[in-house]
This record gives C-alpha cells, structure tokens and sequence, in this order.
C-alpha cells in the first residue's frame, strides 16, 4: 500500500506552520513562517490577512520539500489557529476590507463598557455567560466584528448587500483553500455570537451586538469533510479544523471529563475537559467547546486564560532589544541565581483569567542598582507558566468537579 500522510496548518499568532505527518503520527516535515505583527495604536494589535494566506501556501510548500513526499499522497488537511482573530473580506474579490484584529487588540473597550452598562447605571460584564459560556470582553470576537463594521466605510452597506464574510483565522483559510465559507463549533464558541446549547448563531446575541447573521460562516463539527482543496494540493479534503487551545487538548488525549491540559505559547491557556455538560465557573473561568466529533455530542470545557507570556519574549526582543533572538533568554535568566526582588507583570492586554480586568497594564516593580539580568527570571516563562498553572487549577476546584458540585 502507497503511504499516504496527512498535513497540518497551524496558524497561531507568531507565526504559520505547517507539519506533515504519517500514519503513525511521526512528524515528517515542516515549515515556518514568522507573522508580522502590526501595531497601529497603544491597544491595537493588527496582522494582514493576505500575508497569513501568502506564508500559508509556502510553509505548506517547505513542509513537503522537507518531508520529500509526493503531494499526491497527502489524504487530508487540518487547521488549527488562533482563535478570536477577526477578519471581514469581500465575498466578491476575496480580499480582506480590513487587517485582522487579533485577539489581544483591546481598541473596544470603551464599546464594552457601552454594552455592558444596565439602566441603572451599574455594568454586568456577564450578562451573556449563560448562552455563550463568555464574560463581554475585547478578547472575543464579536465586539471585534462590530467595530470593522461601523468604521470601514461602506462595510455596513456591503454587509446588507450580502457581500461581506467574516471569519476567524479557520474559516480564512478554509475560504482561500476551498471557496467554502464555514468554521467549527470551537471557534464559533470564541465570538460571543454563538449559544453554547444549541450550537447555533443566536438571533438574540446577534441582536445584542448589531451583527447581521449572513455574514457569518455555517458552523460545522471539528471532524468532516469541509470541502477540497482547490489551488493548493488540488483535490485533497480539508477534514478537520479546532482552535488552537482546543486541539492541544485534543492533541494531548484529554478525551475524559476532568483531564486538562496546559498550553505554553504566545499566551497561557489550561483547558479542564467537562464532558458532555457545560459547565459555569464562579471563579472567573471560561466555559467552552472543547470538540465535536461528526454527529456524536459536543465535549465541553472549562479554560482559564493568560493573554500575555510566551509573547513577552518576543517583545523584549522587539521592543526593547534586550535580546537578540529568543533562545537567548534561557541561558541569560539562568545566568542569575534569583529574580533580585524584580517583578515583571506583562498585562499588556489587561488581565484575563480569573480577574478579567482590561484596565490593567504591565508593571515591573521591585527594581533596585542590583538588579540586571534578574529582570529576564523576572519574567523567565518556565517559572511563570509553573505559578499560573497550578493557581488555575486551584481555581478550577478539581476535587469539587468530581464531585459534580460546580461552585
């Protein structure tokens, strides 16, 4: 028998991969391509679309000259992304109206605070928990689709002409591989703008936000055939799409009700798996889709989430120049015994779980003339991930979920 492999697209936000692997899900090659990060204003964080389909078609490209297989015998296609990165795109050109907003991007903030504002005055940042498991926030994507409609000229118009699609990262590539405009359940459950329940795009939530349902992809199951691959590796089905944090979870087996998993990247995410029950935090956590498979019921999580830490390399490195490249930074940090008093917290995207405080901004405190590389263990991500790990699963109350008491 011919052997055949299957390709991964994992678009996060760095950067693009793509990785091939083979029936025993060894790694055969790979290619990467590094996202150029926009910053337009203090808050924005923006990346182009169209080179994220560019770096895509190439990386695809480098994965199979590294594997050295035949193109023809790659049996399937599967994405993963970030998740709440928004683009908008014209229907009729394909090309986007606006650079994505990427989930960091706080610029609405202040429309958050106008929504979640009651008639009395007082806000109520979880109005919208019991239908999308989410507090209203920036980090999501509706608020996000909302503003790139009210201030792109014309895309109000051209979104009540039918001419406008949205998406998250998933669904712009499914659109550029197969012309199918479509998304899963889990990136779906990342806009506020889908009921946890059903499944559905909700009116009501769709009401609440201004956001005309025609512009949104259909949602379908993490495992299916989507469509078929048209100018890149003709002909091969894209058969599977998760959000990032969700096929870790998925990648790492955590098929039970609680098993968990913890990403280490651009930001820190822990995943707690609920089963076929959604699950409502009182300690700030998100509930989620964790996955579907085809027809068989949705699996459900509970997620605590750190927008800020793996990224906070790169900024040093950017920004700052403190380093070179970011492998340098393990070997510098270990170069001091101790963090010489000096804390670095990277709220540059306000603080997510389980504060969600989206006035916070990073802090470094604690400096004194004795403090130099102290201020890379100040920050050094094994020790951080370490603290946030175990703080979010003691917020998670893991005996108490066994016990089927969800307080």
């Amino acid at each position: 028998m011919t052997d055949t492999y299957v390709l991964a697209i994992d678009n996060g936000t760095t950067s693009t991969r793509a990785i091939i692997f083979d029936r025993s899900g060894n790694k055969r090659g790979t290619g990467q391509l590094e996202t150029t990060q926009f910053f337009p204003r203090s808050g924005w964080v923006e990346h182009d679309p169209v080179e994220i389909w560019a770096n895509t078609k190439k990386v695809i490209e480098l994965a199979v000259e590294d594997a050295g297989v035949n193109p023809d015998q790659i049996s399937a296609i599967g994405i993963t992304n970030q998740r709440e990165t928004t683009v908008i795109w014209d229907r009729e050109t394909g090309l986007p109206i606006y650079n994505a907003i990427v989930w960091q991007d706080t610029r609405t903030q202040q429309l958050v605070d106008l929504l979640a504002a009651n008639a009395d005055g007082s806000q109520d940042f979880n109005k919208l928990k019991e239908k999308t498991g989410l507090p209203l926030a920036s980090y999501f994507s509706a608020t996000k689709i909302k503003w790139i409609l009210e201030n792109v000229p014309q895309a109000r118009e051209l979104a009540a002409q039918n001419k406008l699609a949205f998406g998250t990262i998933d669904s712009w590539l499914l659109w550029n591989l197969t012309g199918i405009h479509a998304t899963d359940v889990t990136n779906a459950s990342r806009t506020l703008l889908m009921n946890l329940h059903t499944l559905e795009w909700d009116s009501e939530l769709l009401g609440f936000f201004s956001i005309p349902q025609e512009i949104l992809p259909e949602i379908r199951s993490s495992s299916e055939i989507y469509g078929f691959s048209q100018e890149v590796l003709p002909g091969v089905p894209v058969a599977g799409i998760l959000g990032d944090q969700q096929a870790a979870t998925f990648g790492q087996a955590a098929f039970a009700s609680g098993e968990a998993k913890n990403t280490y990247g651009t930001g820190n995410f822990l995943i707690f798996n609920t089963g076929n029950e959604v699950v409502h935090s009182q300690n700030g956590l998100l509930s989620t889709v964790a996955y579907k498979l085809g027809e068989q019921p949705a699996h459900y999580a509970l997620e605590g989430s750190i927008a800020v830490t793996g990224s906070l390399i790169q900024w040093l490195r950017d920004n700052l120049g403190i380093i070179s490249s970011a492998s340098e930074i393990e070997e510098l940090a270990a170069s001091v015994e101790d963090n010489g008093g000096a804390y670095f917290v990277p709220a540059f995207s306000g603080l997510f779980a389980p504060h969600w405080r989206p006035d916070a901004r990073g802090v470094i405190v604690g400096l004194t003339r004795y403090v130099n590389k102290h201020i890379l263990r100040a920050q050094h991500w094994k020790l951080l991930h370490s603290k946030l790990e175990k703080y979010l699963m003691r917020q998670m109350q893991i005996r108490v979920f066994r016990s089927k008491k969800f307080e």
